[in-house]
């Protein structure tokens, strides 16, 4: 297998565009690739570009129908059939809304085909991550769900056991629904709670379908104003064990940025440094845990679009690039020049928000009376015990 990391890049994923008033600005796609160019990181991972998904790929994951729907709304944007999703507040519809949702998940499925193929270890798309998307209909800014594509696709390559760890500020329901009763699929996924944010699902309860897939979904809906402590301490608590005990042949990884403390549409503290600890640690658990260290890392959410997604994202190329960019360093002016032109906002003066954080073992005890600590264990003593596990 190639030591080497892909970046999945093509400028028209920036085509995907709800419009002006939208807070998912392609621009954020924009000045992520900007500021990876900046840090010369376009020279530590190979950037490549698939084709677009065709219909047979689609339909690995979405219904004949959906598709036919998005495909007409695409053509005719005042016509979309809202029964779908599309033509909505959250999912309006554009010109053009079904190639560039197709090239975005394009990207993810070549990325899953050329880290299982071997031709890559690593491969990123931060266009992808479009976790909301259901079989046959739109949903929360997703049209198309690249993830689960992705994951559908190493399924049909022959691939028996895939784990997606989701660390979004929303639940990854559309990837848990496409997979409830696979049990070759493991979601795992770490949300602010689901009475105080959309889509109201990923309850620690909600743990597989019936028979063998029962115990492959795990939830963890962390309180809001959850910072970065109890974060890092919800995640190291519950991910590691369950990628020890699954095995998995690839990693999926969603890293939304929308748990940072600047998100306008969500209610946890979690800081820029947390968010690189998160992703230098999934990088860790792919080379301890995964067969080959085979990990496809996604995007998602993320609306605070030039203080924290460029940032964010561009620490995810390269940690999976093997170049991981010194928080500390004082990002490029070329890079905030670009900010200006583009945004005439003042972009940030470097990779870091100026936090060091920490956090607890789980291996250390918990306190019942702690909330963050009771999501955690609602959500161990919900899925451990399924897979044969310790609490």
């Amino acid at each position: 297998m190639s030591g080497r990391a892909l970046l999945m890049w093509d400028e028209a994923v920036t085509k995907y565009d709800f419009g002006a008033s939208h807070p998912m600005d392609p621009v954020r796609l924009a000045l992520t690739m900007g500021l990876v160019r900046a840090y010369g990181l376009d020279r530590a991972v190979d950037v490549v570009s698939a084709k677009p998904a065709g219909e047979s790929t689609l339909r690995l994951v979405h219904r004949e129908d959906y598709v036919a729907a998005v495909r007409a709304a695409s053509g005719n944007p005042r016509a979309a059939d809202q029964s779908y999703g599309l033509g909505t507040m959250d999912d309006p519809a554009f010109a053009g809304m079904h190639e560039a949702s197709a090239l975005i998940a394009g990207q993810s499925v070549g990325a899953a085909e050329a880290v299982w193929r071997g031709e890559a270890a690593h491969a990123v798309n931060f266009a992808g991550g479009l976790h909301h998307a259901m079989p046959g209909a739109a949903s929360g800014f997703c049209i198309y769900n690249d993830a689960s594509l992705a994951i559908a696709r190493l399924l049909e390559l022959g691939a028996e056991r895939v784990a997606y760890v989701d660390v979004d500020v929303h639940h990854g329901d559309g990837v848990q629904a496409a997979f409830w009763d696979d049990p070759r699929v493991l979601t795992i996924s770490l949300h602010e709670h689901p009475r105080m944010l959309f889509p109201g699902t990923g309850w620690p309860e909600e743990t597989g379908g019936s028979g063998p897939a029962e115990g492959s979904a795990a939830n963890v809906a962390l309180p809001a104003g959850t910072g970065d402590e109890g974060w890092l301490r919800a995640f190291h608590a519950v991910v590691p064990e369950l990628l020890a005990d699954f095995r998995p042949q690839v990693l999926v990884t969603q890293h939304g940025a929308d748990t940072h403390f600047e998100d306008p549409l969500a209610h946890l503290a979690v800081s820029l440094d947390a968010q690189r600890l998160v992703q230098e640690a999934c990088h860790e658990l792919v080379h301890e845990y995964v067969e080959g260290g085979r990990w496809v890392a996604l995007g998602g959410g993320g609306y605070a679009v030039v203080d924290v997604v460029p940032r964010s994202w561009t620490h995810l190329v390269g940690i999976a690039g093997h170049a991981p960019v010194d928080p500390e360093s004082v990002i490029p002016a070329s890079w905030r020049d670009e900010v200006y032109a583009r945004t005439r906002q003042l972009g940030p003066g470097r990779m870091t928000d100026g936090r060091t954080p920490g956090w607890r073992s789980w291996e250390d005890g918990y306190d019942p009376a702690d909330r963050l600590d009771q999501a955690v264990l609602a959500t161990r003593r919900a899925v451990f015990p399924l897979r044969g596990m310790l609490a």
